[in-house]
């Protein structure tokens, strides 16, 4: 990804690019009962084992992405079997300083899994947390928007959010932001143009 000014302003807002604690933050904002942004400690490390994940190849965005969300699965998966019980979301919770029943830990994680086991594998993890970032990378995307729910984000859009930010940028600027990732050249971005750009 070019690193512009518009890519700078939209990691500032998108959870997709932070770090492992943003992440699990976002897992916080899903489980929780209270559903309120948390933090998870910075205590993980890649030797943490865990069970074997298929990622896409070396070096890619997407591996990247998945490298950092098995650091949060492996944080929370305590006993290192693979999977999340509800104990161990529980301890999730209670590390952050957040009361959960353990009935509620159980009906999230019911929620979740795919396989019927009451357990939550990586798979189940990656894909809540995938949902969860398109939902974000959506609200970061309609703070743009100059006519709400128009489905495109304008030059004065743009200019608009980035002197909120304290980034004053003339019309022209953002033109030209916004150019480098117009893939129909119509001199806006959609959604799935700014997906692309976020990727």
């Amino acid at each position: 990804m070019q690193f512009t000014t518009l890519s700078f302003v939209c990691i500032s807002l998108n959870p997709q690019t932070m770090a492992m604690a943003t992440m699990s933050s976002k897992l916080s904002k899903s489980l929780s009962p209270k559903r309120s942004k948390l933090s998870l400690p910075l205590c993980c490390s890649q030797a943490d084992a865990a069970a074997p994940v298929a990622s896409p190849s070396p070096s890619s965005p997407r591996r990247d992405r998945v490298d950092e969300l098995l650091e949060v699965f492996r944080h929370i998966d305590q006993d290192r079997d693979g999977k999340i019980s509800g104990v161990e979301l529980l301890g999730f919770f209670g590390s952050i300083g957040e009361e959960m029943p353990m009935e509620e830990a159980e009906a999230a994680i019911a929620e979740l899994d795919s396989d019927g086991d009451r357990l939550l594998d990586f798979g189940d993890f990656l894909r809540l947390m995938e949902r969860e970032e398109e939902d974000d990378l959506r609200r970061a995307f309609e703070m743009f928007e100059v006519v709400k729910g128009s489905g495109r984000i304008t030059p004065k859009g743009l200019q608009r959010m980035m002197s909120r930010l304290g980034e004053e940028r003339s019309v022209e600027d953002c033109k030209a932001m916004i150019r480098a990732y117009d893939l129909d050249g119509d001199g806006e971005l959609d959604f799935h143009e700014f997906h692309q750009m976020m990727s």
